[in-house]
């Protein structure tokens, strides 16, 4: 196992950063259905846009292929554009808080919650250069992006067969403490079909004790209603995500790491809104404004 990346606790400290608030899209949304027509010219011109945007960038990979380090972050710069430029495209507002606490110049396990196909164009968008993204095998199939993912040295993980799974988990782990990167990962293990919040997958847990990287929680708020899943329907809606501190892994331990993960889930179900929280848990009480 390679050895975890140094990081102290004053490098966690942001309490002085200014707090960040941007918005990308319409200044004002009305919430409600696109129209069909208008939908389908809008996923077309972000398959375009995103296809206008691998066929620049690919020909960068292919002066970097010796360096799977320096792909990656070549992708972190097209994603920066593909990705926002998608979802710019789907018509809703994008509304990203707290992104002070996502330090390019410090190693950081990014993770987030998934509930709609949308996430995949905002988590390329989010990720600071530097930032190796895991995702499902199944990403290599979608037209474009997921070539390019590939291509740019991600990490693909077969869910279906548990030890490649926690091989190339391994292998990942190896890879960005020797370059100093960062991660970026779904710790669900896969998208909600309901937008609900679904149990997590120890995966991202195991990362975080093999490479003690602060854990930055992104919490994504709408995307079940901007684009809901298994539809090719868009709707207009307001987007929120945000960059939560980050939170210190030093002390976890293999005994521990349940109680971390629990505590995790927790901090998720106090941000996320009411129809995005898992049925089965007791309500919680709701953040102050």
């Amino acid at each position: 196992m390679a050895e975890a990346v140094s990081i102290s606790r004053a490098d966690l400290d942001d309490t002085h950063l200014a707090p960040q608030v941007r918005s990308v899209g319409p200044d004002v949304v009305v919430d409600g259905p696109m129209g069909l027509i208008e939908t389908w010219l809008r996923l077309t011109l972000g398959l375009l846009w995103v296809g206008l945007c691998s066929v620049a960038f690919v020909v960068v990979l292919f002066f970097c292929l010796p360096s799977r380090a320096t792909r990656v972050k070549v992708g972190n710069v097209y994603g920066s554009f593909a990705g926002r430029g998608a979802a710019w495209l789907t018509g809703s507002r994008f509304v990203i808080k707290g992104e002070e606490h996502a330090n390019a110049k410090r190693p950081t396990l990014y993770v987030c919650n998934h509930a709609s196909i949308l996430d995949v164009f905002l988590g390329i968008w989010m990720s600071r250069v530097g930032t190796c993204g895991v995702a499902k095998k199944e990403i290599v199939y979608y037209p474009f992006l997921g070539q390019f993912f590939w291509l740019a040295g991600h990490l693909t993980i077969d869910r279906g067969n548990n030890s490649k799974a926690v091989a190339s988990l391994k292998k990942l782990v190896s890879f960005v403490t020797k370059n100093r990167l960062s991660i970026y990962i779904w710790p669900e293990g896969t998208r909600s079909k309901s937008g609900r919040l679904l149990p997590f997958k120890k995966g991202a847990f195991h990362l975080a004790l093999a490479t003690k990287l602060p854990l930055v929680p992104i919490v994504i708020r709408g995307t079940h209603r901007a684009w809901p899943n298994r539809t090719m329907r868009l709707n207009r809606t307001t987007v929120e995500i945000e960059f939560l501190p980050p939170i210190d892994t030093s002390h976890w331990t293999a005994e521990t790491l349940d109680e971390h993960m629990a505590e995790l889930r927790d901090v998720y179900i106090r941000h996320l809104p009411e129809d995005q929280r898992p049925l089965e848990e007791a309500p919680v009480q709701k953040l102050a404004a």
